[in-house]
C-alpha cells in the first residue's frame, strides 16, 4: 500500500442512489434502455450539450468504440488511422471490427494526433482508409477543424474521447464534442473523472448514427426483434443508469475541485522551478478536470527510474502509455509512419496522481520528490 495512491475513486453515496434504486423497484424495469437510462441520456444532452445532438449509453467505452467504428467504417477500407499514443482499447476495437491500425505520430506539444502526417497519410492511403480514430489525449479539448473537413469528404471519424467527459471546448464553455458529426466516445470507467464503475456513452450530432448504434447494441434488432444487422448487447444496466444520474447532479462539484487541485500542481512545479530544469507538461485545450496529472522527466533521468524514486516515498505513479501501442506484441506487425515524437514522450512520461480528497500538502510532497531527483542529476 502507499501513502499516496495514484488513483482513488469516490463514486457517488448508496443514500444519493436509493432513490433511483426505489424507482427501478416500482418500475421492475433493470436493463434494455429503460426509464433511468433514457433519462440520463436526456440529461446529458440538455445539460452537457445543450440540447444539441444525440447519445446512446454503453456498457464500457471499448463496445463503445467497437459499435461507432463498426456503423461508421467505409465497406472497402482497410486501415483505422489513429495514433501509437493512446490506450489499448483504441486499436484493439478496430481489430475487432476487422480493420488494421495504422498508427501516427504525435506533436510534441500537446500530444494529439500528428496533423501534418494524418494530412499525408489520408492522400496516400486514399480509400484504403476505412475509419480516422483521433484520441483527445487524456481529456483535452482537440481542434476539430481537421476533422470535420474530413467528414465532410467522406472519410469518417470516431473521436476517442475516453477521459473528455467534462471537458469544455476552448472557444466556449460547451462540452468537447458538441456539434460534431462524427462519433465521440467517452467512458464512465470508476477511475475516470465521471465514473460509474463500468460505463460509457457514444455522442454525435448525427442522430441517425446515434440511432444506428443503438440498434446494434440490442443485438441488431428491429422493432420485431428481428437481428437485421450486425450488433451484440451493450445496453447499460438501470442500476448504472441509476449511479449516471446522481453522478451527473454532484458533477460540476468534481471537476471544481480537480480545478483546484491542477492550480496546486502548476503552483508546486512553479516554486519548485520544475519546469525550468528541464521537466514539461502537455499543452491543453479548453479546461480539462484531469483523471491524473501527467509530467514528462528531463532527459537525465527516464520515467521508470522517477516511478521508483517516488515509489521508495510511498507515493504511487504510472506510465501512461509507455510502451505506446506500436511497441507492445499484439500490434507489432501494423503499419505506421515515423514515431519519433511518440517514443520520445513515450520514454519520459511520468503520471502522477489526482484524486479529490488530495490537499496541497499532497501535491507539495510529490513534486519535492521530483524536485529532488532534478538535484541529484545535476550533481
Amino acid at each position: 500500500m502507499y501513502d499516496i495512491p495514484f488513483l482513488r475513486p469516490n463514486l457517488v453515496k448508496k443514500e444519493q442512489l436509493l432513490p433511483y434504486f426505489e424507482n427501478i423497484e416500482a418500475s421492475r424495469i433493470y436493463s434494455n434502455y429503460g426509464p433511468l437510462n433514457h433519462l440520463f441520456e436526456t440529461r446529458v444532452i440538455a445539460q452537457m450539450f445543450g440540447g444539441t445532438g444525440a447519445a446512446v449509453t454503453v456498457h464500457n467505452a471499448t463496445i463503445g468504440l467497437m459499435l461507432a467504428i463498426s456503423q461508421c467504417k467505409r465497406p472497402r477500407g482497410k486501415y483505422a488511422v489513429m495514433p501509437s499514443f493512446t490506450f489499448a482499447a483504441t486499436p484493439l476495437a478496430a481489430e475487432w471490427c476487422g480493420l488494421e491500425p495504422y498508427f501516427l505520430d504525435i506533436e510534441p506539444d500537446d500530444w494529439q494526433m500528428n496533423r501534418a502526417q494524418l494530412e499525408e497519410t489520408v492522400g496516400r492511403l486514399g480509400d484504403q482508409i476505412a475509419v480516422v480514430v483521433p484520441y483527445a489525449t487524456f481529456g483535452s479539448a482537440i481542434d476539430l477543424t481537421l476533422y470535420d473537413k474530413l467528414l465532410q469528404d467522406g472519410i469518417p471519424v470516431v473521436i476517442d474521447a475516453a477521459a473528455s467527459f467534462g471537458t469544455t471546448a476552448a472557444e466556449n464553455t460547451a462540452q468537447f464534442g458538441k456539434g460534431f458529426g462524427g462519433a465521440v466516445v467517452f467512458s464512465f470507467h470508476a477511475t475516470k473523472t465521471f465514473g460509474v464503475g463500468e460505463g460509457g456513452l457514444v455522442y454525435s450530432a448525427d442522430q441517425n448514427l446515434i440511432q444506428r448504434i443503438r440498434q446494434a447494441g440490442n443485438f441488431g434488432f428491429s422493432s420485431s426483434r428481428e437481428s437485421v444487422m450486425l450488433g451484440l448487447n451493450s445496453k447499460l444496466s438501470e442500476y448504472t443508469a441509476a449511479i449516471a444520474l446522481a453522478t451527473l447532479e454532484g458533477f460540476q462539484a468534481v471537476r471544481e475541485r480537480r480545478q483546484t487541485i491542477i492550480g496546486y500542481y502548476h503552483r508546486e512545479l512553479q516554486q519548485q522551478n520544475l519546469l525550468l530544469r528541464g521537466w514539461s507538461s502537455q499543452k491543453m485545450q479548453g479546461q480539462v478536470p484531469l483523471q491524473f496529472f501527467s509530467m514528462l522527466s528531463p532527459d537525465s533521468s527516464g520515467n521508470r527510474e522517477v516511478i521508483r524514486k517516488l515509489a521508495s516515498h510511498s507515493i504511487e505513479a504510472r506510465t501512461y502509455f509507455s510502451p505506446a501501442c506500436h511497441q507492445q506484441k499484439q500490434f507489432q506487425s501494423c503499419s505506421h509512419s515515423d514515431l519519433r515524437a511518440t517514443e520520445w514522450i513515450a520514454d519520459r512520461i511520468v503520471s502522477l496522481p489526482l484524486w479529490e480528497e488530495m490537499n496541497e500538502a499532497t501535491v507539495r510532497r510529490i513534486v519535492k520528490v521530483l524536485g529532488s531527483m532534478t538535484e541529484e542529476n545535476a550533481i
